[in-house]
This record gives C-alpha cells, structure tokens and sequence, in this order.
C-alpha cells in the first residue's frame, strides 16, 4: 500500500489549472492548424489564423487562452493500491482555489444555481473518480467554458430510433449551436448508460485526444462520418461560413437497457483545454 499526501493532490491540481488554461496540448494544435491548410473560404482561413496566433501568444506569455477559464472538472484514476492522507475532495478544491488564484483566472462559479453569489475561488471543482489498479493517482483538469457547455444536449432516443436517430441527433445539436460555442469544435458523444452515465461519457469523450479515433471500428468509422456531416453544415469558424465547424467528433459507449437508448452531446470550443499528471 503506497500512501500519498493530500498536499501533493492540491499542489498537482494547482499547476494543472494554470497549464490547462495557457496552454493548449499538441494534438489540439497540430489539427487546428491541418484545418487551416485545408480550408478554402479566405474569411474563414483568416479566423483560423487569429486562433492560432491567439494560443500561441498564450504559451508565449502564460497566459489564458480564453477569458472565460471555465468550471475547473477534475477527472482521478485512483489506484486500489493508493491510501490518500487526507481529505481528497478538500484536496482538489484547495488545488482550484490556489490555482486559479495565483494563476489570476476567472472565478466564474456561484455557491448556487438560483441565487448566484459568486464563490471567489472557483471552487467547488466537478469531481469525478474512477478506481483502478495499481499505486498511482492519475489526475486530469480540463476547464470547461459554458459558451459551449451551454449548447450540450442529452436525448432518452427509443431502440426503434436506432442508429440514424443518433446522428440525426447530434447533428441537429450542433447545427442548432450554430455560431454560439464559438467554433470549430470538438463534439464529444456519450452513447449508452443511463441519463447520467450517458453525460458522463460524453464529458469524458472531451478528454481523448482528437487524433486519435475510438478503439472499435464500428465508432471510429461513426466519428469520421459525423464530422464530415457536421463540417458539411457550413456554419464555420466563429459562424462565418467554411467547412471547418468541427475539429473532431470524439465517441464513447456504454452498454444500456433493452428499453433504452441514451445520447449525450457534450460540446467544445476549439479551445478544448486538458492536462494529466500522475503522481
């Protein structure tokens, strides 16, 4: 049994808030700038370009690479092998607080959703954990900003809706979206579950890099032909016409009921920030 300090989860969870938010990972860079090279409407090459010119500036300066830094989800691998000395959600929350503190990151979350009083801290962080073998804590932040949060959807489809009901679905959400989550986006699909899990996977699908394509063929090959009819829509970056509305379309499924079929888009900007440490 290894035993790690809840000290080094907030100092972890610290640094990881201030990276996430200045620094945008490879694979979200290289795919930003492939679409720049293949995008042929000249307004929307020119907005791409600024997005590029926008997180480079950010990596250059350390600073954000959006305003809104977002509601901080934390996402722990938690080996069955690991006794945590301490609190591990007090932990986290002390992570967020010093980190979007001392990083100067907006403090965008209310204590609650009616009366709206700001917390001051961003906390509390929307915590998920998973057990898993081995003596390692893996720790993932990945800000979310609600431009796009805001557009996501969840639809309890009938098995008699089938496949063409799911990606008449997450289609017609992203349409719907338009120019309002400030693309080109990442589509992240949850399939399967419950009402809940389905949300879950579709958050967690954000967390995959989008070069890399799911694990079954059926969903990969399903990926590939959502984002083509998504970036057929037109509503390009920003809104101003193109063919790059979607950086990727990410999927992941769960088994479900036999009465059931859940569908969960959750939707990101182009800045679709995440960082992973394991300690």
């Amino acid at each position: 049994m290894r035993e790690i300090k809840s000290e080094i989860i907030t100092q972890t969870v610290k640094k990881l808030c201030i990276e996430a938010n200045c620094h945008l990972s490879d694979d979200m860079k290289k795919c930003i700038c492939d679409f720049y090279k293949n995008e042929e409407w000249e307004q929307a090459k020119e907005i791409i370009g600024h997005i590029i010119e926008n997180y480079e500036i950010a990596d250059q300066q350390n600073q954000p690479v959006c305003q809104d830094t977002g509601v901080a989800c934390v996402f722990l691998k938690i080996g069955q092998d690991v006794h945590i000395d301490g609190n591990i959600t007090e932990a986290v929350n002390e992570g967020v607080r010093q980190g979007y503190s001392e990083g100067y990151l907006r403090k965008s979350v209310v204590r609650d959703p009616i009366d709206r009083v700001n917390t001051g801290d961003n906390t509390p962080a929307m915590l998920y954990v998973e057990l898993t073998d081995g003596d390692k804590i893996e720790i993932t932040v990945a800000p979310k900003g609600f431009g796009s949060e805001n557009m996501s959807k969840i639809a309890m489809l009938r098995p008699s809706d089938g496949l063409q009901g799911v990606k008449d679905f997450v289609v017609k959400t992203v349409e719907e979206a338009g120019p309002n989550p400030c693309p080109p986006v990442v589509v992240g699909v949850g399939i399967g579950g419950t009402f809940d899990k389905a949300a879950y996977l579709a958050k967690k699908a954000l967390l995959r890099p989008v070069d890399q394509r799911n694990e079954n063929e059926f969903y990969a090959n399903l990926e590939k032909e959502l984002l083509e009819e998504i970036n057929a829509l037109g509503i390009g970056p920003q809104g101003f016409g193109g063919k790059t509305t979607a950086l990727a379309v990410n999927i992941e499924q769960f088994p479900t009921h036999i009465a059931g079929l859940p569908v969960a888009v959750n939707i990101n900007c182009h800045v679709t920030r995440h960082k992973t440490e394991v300690i």
